[in-house]
């Protein structure tokens, strides 16, 4: 988690929303990604959808078996659903996320689909929710 949380900071110096995620695939970093839907101009640019992309491609093809992910935030619908379509074994997060949370918060989509996608949540949180504080603090300034 604390390689989700450096990529976390990378996003909050971008001016982006501050997540991070790494996968992990036997205990080795695979991949990592950070928020950049603004610089990207992109809605599908989150920290997990990169993630799980340059995990594919590293390991040459889109199951992600045997990999775990690690996310500051909780997963939204659209990147749970791809967590749960690359066949991620377990995902770890940090805060909550409670307008639009993939994994618990507002739907479960695990529980839903029945995947077979363990969820460990709560990891590192007080630093994920500090973060995002911090990030819309500063934006409400700058408004």
């Amino acid at each position: 988690m604390k390689i989700a949380l450096q990529q976390a900071r990378k996003a909050l110096e971008l001016k982006e929303v501050p997540v991070g995620a790494v996968v992990l695939k036997k205990g080795e970093v695979i991949s990592v990604g950070h928020n950049l839907r603004e610089n990207l101009k992109d809605p599908t640019a989150h920290a997990e959808m990169i993630a799980l992309r340059r995990a594919a491609q590293k390991l040459g093809g889109w199951r992600l078996l045997d990999c775990h992910i690690y996310v500051t935030v909780e997963p939204c619908f659209m990147c749970a659903s791809a967590i749960i379509q690359s066949r991620v074994k377990k995902v770890f997060f940090g805060a909550f996320e409670p307008k639009m949370g993939g994994m618990g918060s507002k739907i479960d989509l695990i529980k839903h689909f029945k995947a077979d996608v363990e969820v460990v949540s709560g990891v590192c949180e007080h630093e994920s929710k500090q973060l995002l504080n911090d990030f819309f603090v500063e934006l409400r300034k700058r408004n």
